[in-house]
């Protein structure tokens, strides 16, 4: 292990090459005029750039692919864009003469902005671009070191925090009875408690400023959930005493599973805390809440769908 790894091991850092750093070495990667499969490349710009086992399960916020690849696959989209590279059968490249060109003027780097020189790298960009975006945008949005996917992971990560900021302001001021529904109607929509009429019967006991009762872990009743749940105030934490006596109210009911739920926070003491009999509790604040929340579409509506779709290479494939 080199300097360089060691110093990411030891302190945990996170240092992916971005998208347009990788234009270059990608493109020297396929310097010898052989065919190279994608997968082999990625690989291969792993080892040399020594992105750790770690770094290489890192995935966009969307989950759907490996952070590193698609910053590969962008770097090989835009050079095969601009003509320096080829792709003569599928999930295979190989270097261009326009590619050997640029090599052979030895760049210190390949980018975005060193690609506008070539007409076809032009097109692509003017076709995709955004009619009413100026020369001076498109400059700022080369420099950015994020492929368009992370772009709009990141942009989707913002608006669902400042709507769960929203949530869980509204949640606080709700009333007992009301957080009391809303509690019971999550539950049921992540599957618990069948249905919202069984799981109201079971619920009800008003406690302080919140809930206690129980749920159905399933739609056959087969096993039951004891529930707490504290409408607090962001700053007023729960405590371990508070997660304590949760555990001590589970065991005077002879229940070994519990859910305890709150709008505010637990302190670190509440978290590293353990029962030591078999009694196994599930810790909910109310950052978690308010996402939950917002998977199961409750409190919220939908404004606007996208959806993300790619070439489907195994349509296009040699028969």
């Amino acid at each position: 292990m080199n300097f360089h790894t060691d110093l990411k091991t030891k302190y945990k850092i996170t240092m992916i090459p971005d998208y347009q750093t990788l234009m270059l070495p990608l493109l020297k990667l396929v310097s010898d005029g052989q065919e190279h499969k994608y997968r082999d490349i990625i690989e291969n710009l792993a080892i040399k750039f020594e992105v750790t086992d770690e770094e290489r399960k890192e995935l966009l916020a969307s989950g759907n692919q490996a952070i590193f690849d698609n910053r590969v696959g962008w770097a090989k989209t835009y050079l095969k864009k601009a003509g320096l590279l080829d792709s003569p059968k599928r999930a295979t490249f190989v270097i261009t003469d326009l590619g050997r060109q640029t090599l052979s003027k030895n760049p210190d780097r390949i980018d975005a902005k060193y690609l506008r020189q070539f007409p076809a790298f032009l097109e692509f960009q003017n076709a995709s671009r955004n009619e009413n975006e100026t020369e001076e945008e498109i400059a700022t949005i080369e420099i950015h070191e994020q492929t368009p996917e992370e772009n709009l992971d990141k942009a989707y990560q913002r608006i669902r925090k400042s709507l769960a900021s929203e949530l869980l302001n509204k949640v606080i001021e709700l009333s007992p009875a009301f957080f009391e529904r809303l509690v019971v109607e999550l539950l049921v929509k992540m599957g618990y408690g069948g249905s919202i009429k069984d799981a109201g019967k079971a619920m009800g006991k008003s406690g302080d400023e919140g809930i206690d009762g129980t749920i159905k872990e399933d739609k056959l009743g087969l096993d039951i959930i004891y529930i707490q749940a504290k409408r607090w105030k962001t700053g007023n934490v729960v405590g371990r005493p508070e997660i304590q006596k949760f555990v001590g109210a589970l065991a005077g009911q002879g229940a070994k599973k519990g859910i305890f739920i709150t709008t505010s926070n637990f302190t670190k003491e509440a978290l590293d805390y353990t029962p030591r009999n078999e009694t196994k509790i599930v810790l909910i604040d109310g950052e978690q809440l308010a996402q939950l929340m917002i998977d199961y579409s409750l409190g919220c509506t939908t404004q606007q769908t996208y959806e993300l779709k790619k070439l489907d290479s195994d349509y296009f494939g040699e028969e």
